[in-house]
């Protein structure tokens, strides 16, 4: 594994913890966020279920909510 390998694959965990795209870019030297986030970055399995549960809960209706009768 080279060297290369290395700062390529940090992308994804840094993002995946929540650490801002610009911070992750910066720390791995690219000139561009775009960089970190095309070529660098991969969409984990956990990130995809993570992101379809936060658009799924607004939709949920709360069963702590009482409906009028």
């Amino acid at each position: 594994m080279r060297f290369h390998d290395l700062r390529h694959t940090a992308a994804t965990p840094l993002l995946a913890q929540g650490v801002h795209p610009k911070v992750t870019s910066e720390m791995l030297g690219h000139a561009a966020v775009a960089i970190t986030l095309d070529r660098c970055s991969h969409v984990l399995p956990d990130m995809q279920r993570e992101t379809a549960g936060r658009l799924d809960a607004p939709l949920r209706p709360d069963p702590s909510a009482r409906t009028p009768h």
